[in-house]
This record gives C-alpha cells, structure tokens and sequence, in this order.
C-alpha cells in the first residue's frame, strides 16, 4: 500500500489507483483515485471481505471520451454520476476505455 502514488490495480488490466486515506478505526475504510486510461477496463470481478460487509460509494469525477462505462446490476443506489454498492456481493466491472481518460473516486468501508 503506497499513499499518493500511483499503482497498478489488483486485475492488472491496467487501471491504476492512487490511496488517499485509509484507517481502521471507528470503521475500516479507504479512499482512493482510480484511473483508467486508454485500454484500461476491469473484468467482471467480486472483492472478498474480511470481517464483514463491504460497502463502496464510487463518484465518477471526469468520464472517459469513449468506454469506461461501470457495470454493476446490483447496485444499491445509483446517480448520473454516484454509485452505491456491495463489491463482497455484487459482480462489478468497467467497459475498457477506447478515448480519454476516467478518474473515480472510490470510497470503501467495511462494517462487522
């Protein structure tokens, strides 16, 4: 875990994310910057949970030029531009970005 550097992501299909805050009191949670440029997509996928029930608000904040569209159909709440959901739970991707580039911000908490 390297704090404000960017890294490869877990899938390594290219995506890279940037750790802005992270601690595990009074709730285990993180903050990150994901980017995804040119190429870069994540397959289908379910994050495992330690220790309870993981939640991860996502805000796209610059949409990529073409692709990098977030699939999730089981998400919990959903906006133009906010997304809610249960990664533990819920099979999640992101389409590969074919022009520009995509940064979200991801926040995750875990609750026992």
């Amino acid at each position: 875990m390297a704090w404000w550097r960017w890294e490869q992501g877990r899938q390594g299909t290219g995506y890279e994310k940037l750790l802005l805050l992270t601690a595990r009191c009074p709730v285990a949670f993180d903050v990150y910057i994901l980017r995804y440029r040119c190429g870069a997509f994540a397959p289908p996928h379910v994050d495992v949970a330690v220790g309870g029930r993981h939640y991860r608000l996502n805000v796209l904040l610059w949409a990529a030029a073409a692709g990098g569209d977030f699939v999730c159909d089981g998400a919990t709440r959903r906006g133009a531009r906010l997304v809610l959901f249960r990664p533990d739970r819920d099979s999640h991707s992101v389409s590969r970005v074919e022009r520009g580039t995509r940064y979200v911000l991801s926040i995750g908490w875990v609750r026992p």
